[in-house]
């Protein structure tokens, strides 16, 4: 019964050894990551500001920085410009109309190495109510126990369904949307 026991207890090592570990889903840590974006106003101006990360996760494969996925939520009812005005008006129906679409989410579809501590990341990023496809530019900073990811994508508002308003002609149509994320 020992030999049983001894040979099934291999047999299980084998098969994880062939296997390899399990990847491993890391939480974002909300607090230590932050989005901003920045968008031209008045034609000489940006405008910049930031929509508080609510949760997320990646899913990292063992010794890896580059996840096979990624997941986030944002708060869109809490846009901040520092000009309480303008984050009203961004508030509002005119613009992300976060009373009714109050979380934007992203979740990735591709993931491409570039560089040993870089990837381009695909991913349907959802803002008010409609869903595109986005890219991302991301880098990485640090080790494998702690990633620090820097991201970049350009995202035209027009493309999530916002309505053309007075205000169009003054304010740029593609944000400039920068990540700093760390993981818990």
């Amino acid at each position: 019964m020992a030999r049983l026991t001894l040979g099934a207890f291999f047999l299980a090592l084998t098969a994880r050894a062939a296997l390899g570990e399990p990847a491993a889903q890391r939480s974002i840590d909300a607090a230590k990551s932050r989005a901003q974006f920045s968008v031209s106003h008045l034609w000489v101006e940006h405008v910049i500001g930031t929509v508080p990360i609510l949760s997320g996760s990646l899913t990292l494969a063992p010794g890896s920085i580059i996840p096979t996925s990624v997941t986030a939520m944002l708060d869109a009812t809490r846009i901040e410009t520092d000009e309480p005005d303008r984050d009203k008006s961004l508030r509002s129906p005119d613009f992300f109309d976060a009373q009714k679409f109050p979380t934007w989410t992203f979740a990735s579809t591709k993931i491409t190495p570039s560089g040993p501590n870089a990837f381009e990341m695909d991913g349907n990023l959802t803002i008010h109510g409609v869903a595109q496809l986005e890219r991302l530019h991301v880098t990485v900073l640090g080790d494998v126990a702690h990633p620090v990811y820097g991201a970049t994508a350009e995202v035209n508002r027009h493309a999530f369904g916002m309505a053309v308003t007075r205000f169009d002609p003054t304010i740029g149509a593609t944000a400039v949307v920068t990540l700093d994320i760390e993981l818990k």
